[in-house]
């Protein structure tokens, strides 16, 4: 019997033991807590409450009350850790105290503290297990059961946009909005409606519809729209009030609407991946244009301060603050007045200009036409406005200045600088030739170089003067095509223009030059020749540079001033060249002579692109001019018109840039 009940004895105290080994720890329910908070699962920490905590809170206000805290202050890096090195009073029987750290990114900053936690040993079955004893302070510190969290926001301004003279191009300003107060309206409320209906450009049923809103109330005012530009804006209607509403103003209008853009709301989509960046909805943010490609440095950092309320809504805790952090704003070296008075000569044609400063590389300006209103987009395009540009076949819409041309005969001082800088090119040689077409030999078939003018024989000034594509064919054909692929990169072709702003790259060939014919027509602008305005005004400026072509600048900060290309061409075949191309405009017969002026020394070249797929096939001609003043030339145009071809060609183009020299 004693040896029974020594093994009985012996058995149960292992059973003791292996039950107290096997008890359950505070750590392992705080540590399933924890995990399930960092990870915003809210429902599921509820479980973990004790007992006597859920009898003070429904899951569905625990979980509520998490969610809506968090997603308003807009938390991010959650972290709650367990303080294990915290000193913790003595566990007793069925309670135990712990420590946690939270920290969080918010709207305002980052919040961090430090807190106790009280956990509970309850049955639960034939298990015990430690519950969370869930307190408000839990959330915050100093929170209690009936406070809230208060939320003031600090919006910061956009940065503006200056032209070089501290213009506005794309400002802060304020925009007159009608509204109607409903208990005002009085007896002839509808005539009142479609008074305000006609001078905003909307529909009766579209006030009714916004009178119509849950939140409207009788003495409140209803934004209903904004008046159009020159409207009048006291039509004496009763019930109608006025707002002056901040909104982003674009002085310039359509003159500049392509280089600033414009701005609108953010999308719930844009939102998804910007909300990292500080962007919260109602923001605006740039969506085309220098609003969109300088969006970074002129949104500027929202501000918010984070506070408790207590239930009588007096503050009793800030708990973060960040003050707002303005835009930068972004001072461009475009001339207002020369961006108006393009546009005003290019006149609604479909066409394009850039002008740059030749020493400085400096962009005066970049014009696009025909062109759209950018303020209608921050006010809100009318869908009729909408389907009108759209549909419309000069497409308003499409940002030219940014795209590249065929450039026809403009190009022909670029053959001539690598021609000379190969030396090829000899300007007083005499090329002998006859006709009007030319073929290099019977290898060339039916393909032939056509010329305007009859010359037996021609040097580069009457190349130039006018314009005879078989002397500049047989120019590219002695350079070779190797030579001329390299004197092409010279002066940037097949390269990026070095500017944040996105143009299309300009380009020699479609590849590399696939043989003579191609060469040839390469020589005159014609071929797989492609370039922007901008680059074409850019190549020029070596002619009035000494050889250097100076790198494109257009914001003033951070566009460095420095030469792009250096000794494109000598100082000396730089003046012959300009001396070439003051002959184009001075001369009687020159092609470019309706850009000549009484008092000024203009100097240019004109060209007509010629888009059609064969050479006996008639298509669409551009025409183009470059010109400069040569006896100051502060200021190189380069300008295209689309289709031309009944309209005077490239002269048309030439008294256009002619308009705009004579006005400076």
């Amino acid at each position: 019997m004693k040896r029974i009940y020594g093994l009985c004895m012996c058995i149960l105290l292992a059973v003791v033991v292996a039950a107290c080994g096997n008890a359950p720890k505070p750590e392992e329910t705080l540590d399933a807590y924890i995990q399930a908070w960092n990870k915003q699962k809210f429902a599921d920490m509820y479980d973990m409450l004790s007992e006597s905590s859920k009898k003070s809170i429904t899951k569905d206000t625990f979980v509520q009350r998490y969610q809506k805290i968090y997603s308003d202050i807009e938390v991010e890096n959650l972290q709650v850790k367990l303080q294990k090195e915290q000193e913790n009073k003595k566990d007793e029987k069925d309670a135990a105290v712990r420590h946690y750290k939270l920290k969080m990114d918010t709207m305002a900053g980052p919040i961090s503290f430090q807190n106790p936690i009280k956990l509970v040993k309850e049955k639960s079955g034939e298990e015990e297990k430690w519950k969370i004893e869930w307190e408000t302070t839990h959330i915050f510190p100093d929170m209690k059961a009936g406070d809230k969290v208060g939320i003031d926001t600090y919006e910061a301004k956009r940065g503006e946009i200056l032209d070089r003279s501290g213009n506005g191009l794309a400002i802060n300003g304020t925009v007159p909005q009608a509204g109607i107060v409903p208990e005002k309206l009085g007896a002839d409320a509808e005539a009142t409606k479609e008074a305000l209906a006609k001078l905003l450009g909307i529909t009766v049923e579209e006030i009714n519809q916004k009178l119509s809103a849950k939140w409207v109330k009788p003495n409140l005012f209803v934004p209903i729209g904004f008046f159009p530009e020159g409207a009048n804006t006291d039509p004496g209607l009763p019930g109608v009030g006025i707002k002056n509403v901040p909104m982003r103003v674009y002085p310039l209008k359509e003159a500049a609407a392509h280089i600033t853009g414009y701005v609108q709301e953010i999308t719930a989509e844009q939102l998804k991946t910007l909300a990292e960046k500080g962007y919260r909805a109602g923001d605006v943010i740039g969506k085309a244009g220098l609003e969109q490609v300088y969006e970074d440095e002129l949104h500027g950092e929202n501000g918010a301060r984070l506070y408790i309320i207590d239930e009588n809504n007096k503050e009793k805790e800030e708990l973060a603050k960040k003050e707002a952090v303005d835009g930068k704003t972004i001072s461009v070296t475009l001339d207002s007045s020369l961006q108006q008075s393009i546009y005003t000569q290019l006149n609604s044609d479909a066409g394009t200009a850039a002008a740059v400063h030749p020493s400085t590389g400096e962009v005066l300006a970049l014009v696009s036409s025909p062109s759209y209103d950018p303020n209608a987009f921050v006010r809100g395009v009318k869908s009729e406005q909408w389907n009108a540009w759209n549909n419309d076949p000069k497409k308003p819409l499409l940002n030219r200045f940014t795209k590249a041309y065929t450039p026809g005969s403009v190009f022909k001082p670029i053959t001539a600088m690598i021609g000379l800088k190969a030396g090829t090119l000899d300007p007083a040689e005499q090329k002998k030739i006859s006709g009007l077409k030319w073929a290099k030999d019977a290898s060339w078939g039916n393909y032939y170089v056509k010329r305007v003018h009859e010359e037996s024989s021609v040097n580069l000034e009457k190349a130039f003067v006018y314009s005879d594509n078989i002397y500049f064919a047989q120019e590219a054909l002695q350079i070779g095509k190797e030579a001329f692929t390299e004197g092409a990169k010279a002066v940037g072709l097949g390269e990026k223009l070095p500017l944040k702003y996105p143009f299309q790259a300009s380009q020699l060939a479609n590849g590399e030059i696939k043989g003579d014919i191609e060469l040839a027509d390469t020589g005159y602008g014609q071929g797989e020749v492609l370039m922007t305005p901008l680059h074409v005004a850019l190549t020029y400026a070596p002619i009035v540079n000494n050889g250097a072509m100076p790198a494109p600048v257009l914001v003033k900060e951070q566009d460095q001033q420095k030469v792009w290309k250096e000794n494109v061409v000598s100082a000396e075949q730089a003046e012959l060249l300009k001396k070439e191309l003051v002959a184009v405009v001075n001369d009687p017969e020159g092609t470019g002579k309706s850009a000549k002026l009484a008092n000024k020394l203009i100097a240019g070249k004109t060209g007509t692109a010629e888009l059609k797929q064969g050479k006996n096939e008639t298509g669409q001609e551009n025409g183009w001019f470059t010109g400069f003043n040569a006896a100051n030339p502060d200021v190189i145009i380069a300008m295209m018109v689309e289709d031309v071809k009944e309209r005077g060609g490239s002269s048309y183009v030439a008294e256009k840039v002619r308009n705009v020299l004579a006005a400076r």
